[in-house]
């Protein structure tokens, strides 16, 4: 177990201590003023598609390699049925070649990715025990700790690479079902539209770009507590 997942799932064990003495005879549901904690483990999967390598190889393109990890999320209930989420996660992920030279170099660059996003949620259900949701909101995307691979120092020498941040909409749909009175099991499912462009500042050959549409979809498997 990694040090973000240890910190996740301490953070849920924690709210869960806090909450069992609660009383069996609790409401069910959500309610208005209700703050809802999720810790889930999430697949990031790109949807990608790329320009071309400008402007030494215009025809070969990109791909991006899927990653998971742990989400951390947060819902305030402005209403029994509308909700605001705040969602918390960074991942990993390698840009590699797809044909020709740079298909033959194979991993280009990595960097990490934070994705934070905000949603407004709709609930179906806020008394069940079984309660879908949808939602539609923003995110902002900041690209950091980019690095360029080996395989690409070796073949063009020392070389930087920058990802521009993003700013996109982000789509979702889930659901909660109760486990106790306040924990319940979540999955949830996303879509978030996500561009950015790489520049790499080479020795060998100058300054390239590629634009790339990320645009993941992102799987989500957990529990929440409410608060």
């Amino acid at each position: 177990m990694n040090h973000t997942t240890s910190i996740a799932a301490g953070v849920l064990i924690a709210a869960m201590a806090w909450a069992a003495p609660a009383s069996a005879q609790e409401r069910q549901g959500i309610e208005a003023g209700d703050v809802l904690l999720r810790v889930r483990g999430i697949l990031v999967a790109p949807t990608e598609s790329s320009s071309g390598i400008r402007p030494t190889f215009p025809g070969e393109k990109v791909s991006v390699d899927n990653s998971v990890m742990p989400e951390v999320d947060l819902t305030y209930m402005a209403t029994d049925t509308i909700g605001f989420e705040l969602i918390a996660a960074t991942t990993k992920h390698t840009a590699s070649g797809k044909t020709g030279t740079t298909g033959g170099i194979g991993d280009l660059a990595s960097t990490w990715v934070l994705p934070p996003t905000l949603t407004v949620q709709y609930h179906l259900n806020p008394q069940g025990k079984i309660r879908p949701y949808v939602g539609a909101g923003v995110n902002y995307t900041v690209f950091y700790n980019e690095k360029a691979s080996t395989g690409l120092k070796s073949a063009v020498g020392p070389t930087s690479v920058h990802m521009s941040d993003s700013v996109g909409w982000a789509a979702q749909a889930g659901i909660d079902i109760d486990l106790t009175n306040r924990v319940f099991l979540n999955l949830d499912v996303k879509y978030i539209d996500m561009d950015t462009k790489a520049t790499l500042r080479t020795t060998a050959i100058g300054t390239q770009t590629v634009d790339v549409h990320l645009d993941p979809i992102v799987v989500g498997v957990g529990f929440g507590i409410r608060l």
